[in-house]
């Protein structure tokens, strides 16, 4: 069997690998290329990079950078932070990146988002969502790095990126990234069941089981993960790491045959 994919997401600060719990207090990690080179010995499925200050602080894309990072990564590999035009992910693509990663720039232009799906196609444009729940407990989307509220209502968005035909959404909890608490279920499953496009679980995850509950409860299509891949124990001490492909088709094959 097709087993789903499993995404580890590296988040950049100034060329360093952080990891953030609820998008703030970014704890630097190490050098971004040394854990490219372990997910290269571990056949990660996908590997997700994620520039955290680039919108918010207006800074230019690292493409030098991330032409090192692609020179280096043997899996496939996608890039998100400050993609504000056609030519930037022009520039992105050629380097040999195989997909762009499209936040703040999505919500405040729909047109771009469907230019960029006519020239580039549909599986080198996602759409990342970020998403947190206010007071009253109604999801809200937020841009700028979760900073900024968007007043939009995250279903109804994305039921837009699924109809300009966008490749992928990845749907991202601000209140459970880093925490290691599990997945909003809730939110992947009023995700999944409004579009047709391949939903991306994100923030969260600490267990194989909750890739199973975002998988074949909740209807992602794949799932993506930090802290769980970079942190190790109760003292999140730092430990690059991804589970061994055998061990990831027992445990799906074990779950779909029950």
């Amino acid at each position: 069997m097709a087993i789903p994919r499993v995404i580890p997401v590296l988040l950049l600060k100034n060329a360093g690998l952080v990891k953030t719990v609820q998008f703030k207090e970014p704890k630097y990690l190490g050098d971004p290329l040394n854990a490219v080179k372990i997910f290269n010995e571990k056949e990660v499925d996908e590997l997700i990079f994620l520039d955290i200050l680039a919108t918010p602080e207006k800074r230019a894309i690292p493409f030098e950078f991330l032409k090192e990072v692609a020179e280096e990564c043997f899996m496939p590999l996608a890039y998100g932070g400050g993609i504000k035009t056609l030519e930037d992910i022009r520039v992105i693509l050629k380097i040999g990146i195989e997909k762009v990663i499209i936040n703040s720039q999505a919500y405040k232009d729909l047109d771009f988002i469907r230019e960029a799906v006519y020239q580039f196609g549909s599986s080198s444009i996602a759409v990342s969502l970020d998403v947190k729940k206010n007071f009253w407990g109604k999801y809200e989307l937020f841009s700028e790095g979760g900073r900024t509220n968007t007043k939009k209502d995250p279903i109804v968005f994305a039921k837009e990126l699924d109809t300009i035909g966008v490749g992928e959404i990845m749907i991202n909890s601000i209140d459970r990234d880093g925490t290691m608490k599990g997945y909003d279920l809730d939110l992947i499953a009023k995700m999944s069941a409004a579009v047709q496009v391949p939903v991306i679980a994100c923030g969260g995850a600490a267990t194989l089981d909750d890739f199973d509950k975002a998988i074949n409860q909740a209807g992602a299509s794949a799932v993506a993960a930090g802290s769980m891949f970079v942190f190790h124990g109760k003292h999140r001490a730092v430990l690059i790491s991804y589970p061994e492909q055998a061990d990831l088709k027992q445990f799906f094959s074990k779950k779909a045959s029950k």
